[in-house]
Formats: C-alpha cells, sequence, structure tokens
C-alpha cells in the first residue's frame, strides 16, 4: 500500500482563542477556553520545505513503514512474497534484511518500543514482534486492517486506513481508546504510516502526497506538508508508487521520508 523515504523536520504549533467575558464582582475580564468543536474546526497550519540531503534508497522497497534508531534507518516492506523487515545506511542505501514474512502475509507499518521491533500486516490480522536483531519472538492476532504504527515509547499507536487512530495494548493488540483524525470538522480518511514527532504524529495519507501532524489526545490536524514535488527528484517507471515513509531522528532533529519503490530518500526542512 506505500512507498518512498524523505527526511523531514517540522516544528508546528496550534492556535488557541481567548475571549473576554465580565467578572460577577467587579467586572474583571476572565479568560474563557474555546470550545470543543471551535478548536476542531480551527484551520491547520499549512507548512513549506525545503530539501536538505537526497539519499539513495532501494527501488525494490515497497516502504510500509519506517522509524529511526541506533544511527540506522528500520524499514519494513510489503508485496506478497517481498515483505521483509530490514535496516538502512542512510549513507549508503545499503540494506540487510533481518527477517522475511510468509509469502501469504502482506508486510504493513513497523514501530519500535524499548527492545521490540512490531511489524504489522495488512488483512492477515497479525503483528510479528522481533528483537533488534530481527529474531522473532512472537506473533499477536488483531482484529481489522494493519496500516501504520508508531510508539512515543511508552505506548503503541495504529492505523487501520480509516480516520481512526488506535492507542493499542503492547501484549493482547487489543485497543485502549482511539480518535478519530479531523481537519476542519471533517474526518480524514486513509492515514497509513506514522511517526511520534516531539509529542505528535505524523501519518502519511494514502493515495496522496500529503503528510498530516495530529494532537494524538485529540485527532485534530494541526499541520499539513505538502510533498508533491519530490516525486520531480526520483526515477519514475511502471513500479513507482505513493509518498510513504516517515523517520525521525530525534537525537539531531532530523526527519526522513520516501516512499513506496522510490530510488531516493530524502531529508527536508519545515517552515511556514
Amino acid at each position: 500500500m506505500k512507498n518512498i523515504y524523505i527526511i523531514l523536520l517540522l516544528i508546528c504549533s496550534a492556535a488557541a482563542a481567548c475571549g473576554g467575558a465580565s467578572g460577577r464582582n467587579g467586572g474583571q475580564a476572565a479568560s474563557e477556553q474555546p470550545s470543543a468543536s471551535a478548536t476542531q474546526t480551527a484551520a491547520p497550519v499549512y507548512y513549506r520545505h525545503r530539501v536538505v540531503a537526497e539519499y539513495p534508497h532501494s527501488k525494490t522497497s515497497y516502504t510500509q513503514g519506517l522509524f529511526f534508531s541506533d544511527g540506522l534507518l528500520w524499514e519494513g516492506t510489503g508485496q506478497w512474497g517481498e515483505s521483509h523487515l530490514q535496516t538502512l545506511d542512510p549513507a549508503t542505501g545499503s540494506r540487510k534484511v533481518l527477517a522475511s514474512l510468509p509469502r501469504s502475509e502482506f508486510g504493513e507499518g513497523i514501530a519500535i518500543m524499548g527492545d521490540t521491533i512490531y511489524q504489522l500486516t495488512w488483512t492477515s490480522g497479525k503483528a510479528h514482534l522481533y528483537d533488534r536483531s530481527g529474531r522473532l519472538h512472537r506473533s499477536v492476532d488483531y482484529r481489522g486492517e494493519g496500516w501504520g504504527i508508531t510508539s512515543d515509547g511508552e505506548r503503541l499507536f495504529m492505523s487501520d486506513g480509516s480516520a481512526m487512530i488506535y492507542e493499542i495494548d503492547p501484549v493482547t493488540f487489543k485497543p485502549r481508546r482511539g480518535v478519530a483524525v479531523m481537519s476542519q470538522g471533517g474526518p480524514v480518511e486513509n492515514i497509513n504510516e506514522l511517526e511520534w514527532i516531539e509529542g505528535r504524529i505524523w501519518a502519511n495519507v494514502y493515495l496522496t502526497s500529503t503528510i498530516v501532524i495530529i494532537d494524538p489526545a485529540t485527532g485534530r490536524v494541526e499541520g499539513i506538508v505538502d510533498l508533491s514535488d519530490l516525486s520531480d527528484r526520483i526515477e519514475i517507471d511502471s513500479t513507482t508508487d505513493v509518498l510513504n515513509g516517515i523517520a525521525y531522528d530525534a537525537e539531531r532533529g532530523r526527519i526522513f521520508v520516501t516512499g513506496k519503490n522510490w530510488n531516493k530518500l530524502f531529508e527536508i526542512d519545515i517552515f511556514e
């Protein structure tokens, strides 16, 4: 369902509205918090970007999930019989396959929490849990489709291709709570690959070149990044698919993004 690498960096902000009201005992103004409906319909910030660097990426990797850890990019790929968990050297683009899924499973998003790497499958209803060497610890069943997954270090968040993002139990994969991703009062469908960046969830919107920046508590889209121009920088053939894949290097403040079967991965800065 997805492919592309890019490194991005964004600083996002949400505006809060305040109003004045007369106090009962002397006419002093008191602040009023915006209503939930007003917050949900607030317009997102539209960000521009510049490409900081380009890196090689395997043209045969159908990117479904991406994260950065230990100086490496970790990638989950899709397609029947071609779904892997692998590491990438950003400088050279060389990859090392750590684990391969059965031909009956279509790999999806990946995430890391502690020393465990999680990999979803599209329609098989299974999540695979590995150590950092790629050794399979166990597999967990879940209901519905698996698309994207990310972690804030303590919690797991998962998408299923709808407008919903669920916090899930890392042991049972049962949903604990869910929020609908909303932009100006309307749902944003096809929420795909996820990445946790400085308290917000960044998400690819499948079949678009758009990344949305989401408040995980409310589901509100606070920012939008349009990366459609990146297609002019890659080799395009019959296998090239859409933008997909976001990874964040927290130590150096870098964001990487790519796409399905893209021959490049990008690092970019974001600004208004």
